[in-house]
């Protein structure tokens, strides 16, 4: 297990952080991609699991036939309250719900659907369990995760920025949780040993990452994730410093602004 309870909290203003800056940053691209893959299934059931501020959710919305029912869920209600408050193109069932313990009967869907959000789970194994036992026979579990931090460029400048600020205990969120579940052999096994037996598909994906100014990205690492919380549990007055130097990294790597940088993940599609 490498996740702790601060890793899931996204309350406060991280939710309104999130979808302000790391959304357009990193999440966008990949919400276009997964809801791609998602309306090639041609589902009439959908379930998302951790959906966050609603972005896939919207993609699925935009490019699933109107007789397509979408549920989307996440574990933090803060989140889903932004979601709903963005709204969709059309009817949308939000439900808080914990992706170990889904609310829903057994074969309730023909798709589920998940954007980086395994990596949080205590028990991923449990967790692709779950998503298995909410898909009828036939139906697809089709999901993304993120690649090793040294393969997304502002993730990995903004941790190796903090550290000095924290050298007894330097932040490692982003390398814990989110960059933190991406072996391919792991995640296969982890598949197989919650019931998916059958086919796999695991690609890597690549996109850019681009933000206006060097503060931008700073500021979506630092205040739009709950790095935030990692932050303010050593030092709360200290979450502006974090932010300039930050800034100062990532300016020092990729120049004053526009700056462009790699983002890579893993898109795992299982059969059931």
């Amino acid at each position: 297990m490498n996740t702790s309870a601060g890793d899931h909290v996204f309350t406060g203003s991280i939710p309104q952080f999130y979808q302000q800056y790391m959304v357009p940053l990193i999440f966008q691209a990949y919400a276009v991609d997964l809801a791609r893959r998602a309306a090639a299934l041609r589902p009439t059931t959908v379930l998302e699991i951790a959906a966050g501020t609603g972005v896939v959710t919207r993609q699925l919305a935009d490019k699933l036939p109107a007789g397509t029912t979408i549920v989307a869920t996440d574990l933090n209600r803060a989140m889903l309250d932004q979601a709903e408050g963005l709204g969709t193109s059309r009817a949308v069932t939000w439900r808080q719900a914990d992706a170990l313990q889904l609310p829903f009967e057994d074969q309730a869907f023909d798709a589920v659907v998940c954007q980086f959000g395994y990596m949080f789970l205590p028990d991923k194994t449990a967790g692709f369990a779950e998503a298995r036992r909410v898909l009828r026979p036939g139906g697809t579990f089709l999901f993304n995760v993120w690649d090793r931090i040294e393969d997304n460029a502002f993730a990995d400048t903004v941790e190796q920025a903090l550290a000095p600020l924290f050298p007894d205990d330097p932040p490692r969120f982003m390398r814990r949780v989110p960059h933190g579940y991406h072996d391919m052999a792991v995640i296969a096994g982890d598949l197989a040993r919650a019931g998916f037996t059958g086919q796999q598909a695991l690609e890597t994906v690549v996109f850019e990452s681009q933000a206006d100014t060097p503060r931008t990205a700073a500021i979506a690492y630092c205040q739009g994730t709950p790095l935030r919380n990692e932050i303010e549990a050593r030092n709360a007055s200290m979450l502006n410093q974090a932010v300039d130097a930050a800034t100062d990294a990532l300016r020092a790597r990729y120049g004053a602004g526009p700056i462009v940088g790699k983002i890579q993940a893993h898109v795992v599609t299982a059969a059931r």
